[in-house]
């Protein structure tokens, strides 16, 4: 399961940004736990100066604007950071 954070003030971007990362993974059938950081200190934590943003397994991958289905869909089919165990991380 991906652990997917919105980081926003919950404007119309940030809504529209959670609504379309719902929408492709449900589609690619991948489960995500979704949550919404309002919190400004939290987001400039992450180093995001522009909404909305978006984090993936504690990795910023976007912030500033509305993100496509197709980038959407590159993270939510991008593998889990390996640990290293294996030899191929």
């Amino acid at each position: 399961m991906k652990q997917i954070k919105i980081l926003g003030s919950g404007c119309a971007n940030c809504e529209t940004t959670a609504k379309l990362i719902e929408e492709v993974a449900t589609a690619k059938g991948v489960q995500v736990s979704l949550e919404k950081v309002t919190d400004m200190a939290a987001i400039l934590g992450y180093g995001v100066m522009s909404t909305p943003g978006v984090v993936i397994d504690g990795k910023v991958v976007h912030s500033g604007s509305v993100p496509s289905k197709v980038m959407i869909d590159l993270w939510l089919s991008a593998p889990t950071e390996c640990c290293g165990c294996c030899g191929k991380g």
